[in-house]
């Protein structure tokens, strides 16, 4: 299955750049080097390296969490098997890029600025996911909410930290605009699919007023 392989893709590139610095610098994303050097590559092997054991299991237990269910249940129901899983791989490797491309404009000629991780990927999953199932209950930070409230919640905090590091020098080496632009990215990519998906998200959100 794709998720199961991009599970054991991310986790054994991510184990070996955690031994093996040069490479982790080397396949890192570095909006200069991809900017002056044309290493373009780098916008898709970012994502499947991490910075350390922690940042790692936490983007791999969101992805096997919302990818699973969306490869195996959700794409399958809305197209046929196929067609599916076309979709399902489109959206990971879109959402790398779309999670990407703010910071790489703003970061182009700034050699000090990189990042790594698969976190705008997954926030695309996961905004799939909760635009397909927004009354579906999620964890986040342990206390139990539908989806679409946590969606908006998680909005909400990533473009409120987002103008934080804009207007101070406030930074905790997070990549908010990841967060954001990949979930943006998740919600458009599945709304153009199926347009019919918007109004199902509203009428479910309704029901509980």
């Amino acid at each position: 299955m794709i998720t199961y392989t991009f599970l054991g893709l991310i986790i054994a590139f991510s184990l070996y750049c955690f031994k093996d610095k040069n490479a982790m610098n080397k396949y890192m994303f570095h909006p200069y080097s991809i900017y002056h050097y044309k290493e373009h590559y780098r916008f898709l092997t970012h994502a499947f390296i991490h910075g350390d054991y922690l940042h790692l299991a936490f983007n791999c237990l969101a992805l096997f969490s919302f990818g699973v269910t969306l490869e195996n249940g959700l794409f399958p129901q809305l197209f046929d098997e196929k067609l599916g899983k076309l979709y399902y791989l489109i959206l990971f490797t879109g959402g790398i890029y779309a999670a990407s491309i703010t910071e790489y404009i703003r970061n182009r000629k700034n050699p000090d600025y990189s990042s790594l991780g698969a976190s705008g990927a997954i926030s695309s999953v996961m905004f799939c996911w909760i635009m397909l199932v927004p009354q579906a209950t999620i964890g986040l930070f342990f206390i139990p909410m539908p989806g679409w409230v946590a969606g908006i919640l998680l909005l909400g905090v990533s473009y409120f930290l987002i103008m934080r590091k804009k207007k101070s020098n406030y930074s905790d080496n997070i990549s908010h605009e990841s967060h954001f632009w990949g979930a943006i990215f998740g919600i458009v990519f599945i709304v153009i699919l199926k347009p019919a998906v918007l109004k199902h998200f509203y009428t479910q959100i309704l029901s509980n007023f």
